[in-house]
Formats: C-alpha cells, structure tokens, sequence
C-alpha cells in the first residue's frame, strides 16, 4: 500500500513553501510522525511528519523546489512487510554492492553554513582502496566563502568515491562509501581494483571516473586519445568532453573567440585553470555592485606622526597587559565609528525605496587568504575598546587565512576596512561591498615633504580613500566623514574626548 506524503497546511495567507532539507531518503525505514522533511516559508519553518509507518518511497519535490499548499512531496511504502528492494536493484552495481554490505557507512556533505546549498569537491586526500582512519581527511569542499574538509565517520577501507574532484554536490549529496572491516571492505574494493587496468592508459593505473568511461564508450574514444586531470592523471566526465570537442572542432563552423587567438606555440606555453566558487563569488560580487550602486571615490592624506608616536610609547605595555600587538587598524575603526556617527548615511543602506539607518556599526575588514579576499565582520565595533579590536581582527585574521570562517562570521557588516598598504598600494579605489554604501582604503605610509607652519618638514604620510554610493551619500557628508577621520588619526586625543 503507497501512502502519499503531501505538504500541511502553512498557515494564513501562506500559498507555498521551499522544500529545505530531507531527513530521509528513498528505501530508508520510516516510523509514523518521524521527521521526513522541512520546508521553509517567509515566516516559519515547518516540519513534515510521516503519516505511516513503513519504507521511504520516491521524492517527488526535491531539496530547493517551490511546492504548494497539499502539493505531492513523497511517497512511503506502507506497512511492515514493504521492503526497498526495488531501488537497489534499480541502482547500478557500482552503488549498490557497497550500500549492501554489512558494515558500510555512507561518507555525506558536512553542514555548509546557513543559505549555502552546494559546494564543489576541490581535492580527494584518499582513492578508492585506501584505509582510513575514524576522524581522517577524505577531502575537501569549496563553497562561495570557506573550504571545508570532510572527515571520516568511521574507520574502514574506502570502497567507492560517489563525487569525483570537479563534482557540484547539494547539502545533503552522498560524497563515498566507507566498508567498515578489512574482510567487508575487500570485495567492495575489488571491482575498482578490477576495473583501473581497463580504465587505465598506458603506464597509468589508476580508475577513471565511471561516468567518463561511460561517455568515452558512447563517443567511441579510446582512454588513450582523452588527457585525464583528476587526481593522478584520472579521467573525469569534463574531459572526455573536452576531447569529443576538440575532435568536433575541425568539422564545425568556427563559433565566436571570447578571447584573441593565440598562436600554437604560445598556446602550448599557456596553463587554464578553473576559478575557485569564491573567486567566481568575489568576481560576481564586485562587478554587481559596480552594476548597481552609483560608486563614487573621494581622497584625503593623513599625518600619521602623532598615532605612531603613541603606538610607539604605549605598544609593549600593551601588549603585556592585553596579550595582543598593538597595530593601527584599532585606530582607524575606532575613528571610523566616531566619524560615523556624524555621517550616518555612510553606515546605512537602501532598500528599495528606504533607507536603512543602522545604530550600530558591524566593521568589516577586508583580509587577503591564499584564496582570495574576505570580510570578516566584527560586530558592535563602536562600542569595543582597542584590545578588544586588536584581538578580534588577530583572530578572524587568523582564521580566515586557514579556511575556518563560518558564513555567519561574513555577513551584516554595515561598513568595511580595506588596507591595501599592507602590500605596498600608495593609492587606490576601493570597490563597495554591497549593500554597504561606504568603504574606507588605507595605503602605504610613506616619509613625504610637507609645509608645517612655513617649513619644509618630513613627515609619515598615508592617502586615504572613500568609496561611497552616491544614490545615498551626498559628496558633502562623504567629505565630511574622510575629514573626520583624518582628524581623529592626527590628533588621537579627540576620541578620548568624543569631539
């Protein structure tokens, strides 16, 4: 008997719900009011009970659908004696022996972050075959933001690897199969085994992707004329087609170049690489805004002479009482947030035909990883005292070079810090990280001549940069808020005073 799991009523005025996550999946054992699935609507969320006992059946809506109210979600098999066999069988061998066996455990997607629903297997630190060890790394994820490793649930010979590097997995993917015991593991490992020398190319031995075997024997192409760039040289499904375009290439018509052409033997010379998600993120980020916000850029310098004198006198009392260096970046939040609040606007953001005010300021500060740059978020900077920001942007600093920011620690920042001067930038425009409407550059501290008083005197000079929305902020208060700041760095006693 099929019992149909369809979606609850919503509540008032609620016409239609996204299917958030699935707890179950088809020929798991299900008890009556055991949690199938969430949905997610504009106000709540809602959890979809079973209505029976018995086996999962097909999902109809999947992770991510827009269902409406009584709209079909899933089917159960009704009753003790219904069994899943059907969906096994339906599988193929390569996946169904290893979910048979005694004692393997399923490798899944670890929790990505709150909004983040995929992310791209980048690197396997195991192959098929492999022993591994309860906690051990299988590899690693990339996501829009952060890198996140995958470890081992279990202990066991890694029988079958589902994602290949290069896949696109949702939140709830099937990354490998774990067999749990040497003698289980075996004949889970033996058909890879068996199947690396056929897939293999001439003094390679490693297994090809069987989805690329699978689209090598509908092209008809030997392993020989396709160039794995897996791990080890495997074959993976992308560059099969390469190849059967790069075959196709001399009978089709020429399409449009979207770039000039290279001569062969420069071409021979050139690497290609695939972008990153977050240097595909970063690129989509900056040029909407670039898109969106009528960005404008204002310019000022500062005399650094009396923040480096202070630095100077008070650095290592501070550092013994606080257990953090003391660095100028406390400095230009602290008199960022004093500056904002004369200025507002630079802190506030449109929404729609709003603007949103906000009275408070979550600082960003902008930090280049090995990957490419991030904004951390310290919030409620405004009402932090200098250790607290020095250590808040040692530690996000930190762990934002290792890859360990979670999304949250990146998000509701209400205006950024760029330091370019780190890497040497004299000057620069700085791009809006929407929907901010204000970003403040630093640069290079440089000895320069400057006329003090009628004399010609050297002194440490910084230019500082104001990129602003000027659908929000005027060229006065933006003026205004960089002339502030100056002010506050050049004579740092006026934040002590509030003036």
């Amino acid at each position: 008997m099929t019992i149909e799991v369809r979606v609850p009523t919503l509540g008032e005025s609620v016409t239609e719900a996204t299917v958030a996550t699935w707890f179950k999946k088809p020929g798991d054992a299900v008890a009556v009011d055991e949690m199938l699935c969430e949905l997610e609507t504009d106000k709540v969320t809602v959890e979809v009970p079973a209505p029976a006992a018995g086996v999962m059946g097909e999902i109809v809506a999947a992770e991510g659908e827009t269902v409406g109210v009584d709209a079909l979600l899933a089917t159960i098999a009704a009753g003790e004696g219904a069994t899943p066999a059907p969906a096994p069988t339906a599988a193929p061998a390569s996946e169904a022996a290893p979910a048979a066996g005694a004692g393997s455990v399923d490798v899944m997607v670890p929790t990505l972050g709150e909004s983040v629903t995929e992310a791209t297997v980048s690197t396997w630190f195991k192959q098929v075959g492999d022993a591994v060890a309860q906690d051990e790394m299988l590899c690693e994820l990339e996501t829009d933001k952060v890198s996140v490793e995958v470890p081992a649930p279990a202990a066991g010979v890694l029988a079958e690897i589902v994602a290949p590097e290069g896949a696109t997995v949702n939140a709830s993917a099937k990354l490998a199969v774990i067999s749990g015991a040497g003698a289980v593991a075996a004949p889970a490992a033996a058909p890879a085994a068996a199947a690396a020398p056929a897939a293999a190319t001439a003094g390679k031995d490693v297994a090809n992707a069987p989805s690329a075997e699978k689209a090598m024997a509908e092209a008809g192409l030997s392993a020989g004329q396709v160039t794995g760039t897996g791990r080890d040289g495997r074959i993976m499904k992308e560059d099969v087609a390469r190849a059967v375009a790069t075959a196709a290439a001399p009978a089709a018509a020429p399409a449009p170049a979207p770039r000039a052409p290279v001569a062969a033997e420069d071409s021979a010379r050139e690497e290609r690489v695939k972008m990153t998600r977050l240097r595909q993120t970063i690129a989509k980020r900056l040029k909407d805004s670039q898109n969106t916000a009528a960005m404008l850029t204002t310019y000022n310098e500062v005399d650094m002479t009396e923040v480096m004198a202070l630095r100077n006198q008070y650095k290592e009392q501070f550092e013994k009482k606080h257990g953090v260096r003391l660095g100028f970046m406390s400095f230009f939040t602290k008199a960022c947030c004093h500056a904002l609040k004369e200025v507002p606007e630079v802190n506030a953001e449109i929404d729609g035909t709003d603007i949103v005010y906000k009275n408070f300021v979550h600082m960003g500060v902008a930090a280049g990883t090995p990957t490419g740059l991030v904004v951390p978020v310290i919030r409620d900077a405004d009402s932090m005292s200098f250790a607290a920001i020095e250590k808040a942007i040692a530690e996000k600093g930190k762990r934002a070079r290792d890859g360990k920011l979670s999304m949250a620690e990146m998000q509701g920042g209400t205006f950024t810090i760029s330091n370019g001067g780190v890497y040497g930038s004299l000057m620069s425009s700085p791009i809006l990280n929407p929907p901010q409407s204000g970003i403040l550059g630093m640069h290079k501290i440089q000895d320069r001549p400057m006329a003090i008083n009628g004399q010609v005197v050297i002194r440490p000079m910084m230019y500082l940069a104001l990129s602003y929305d000027h659908r929000i902020v005027d060229g006065k208060g933006a003026v205004t808020f960089l002339v502030r700041v100056k002010e506050a760095l050049e004579d740092p006693r006026r934040l002590l005073m509030d003036l």
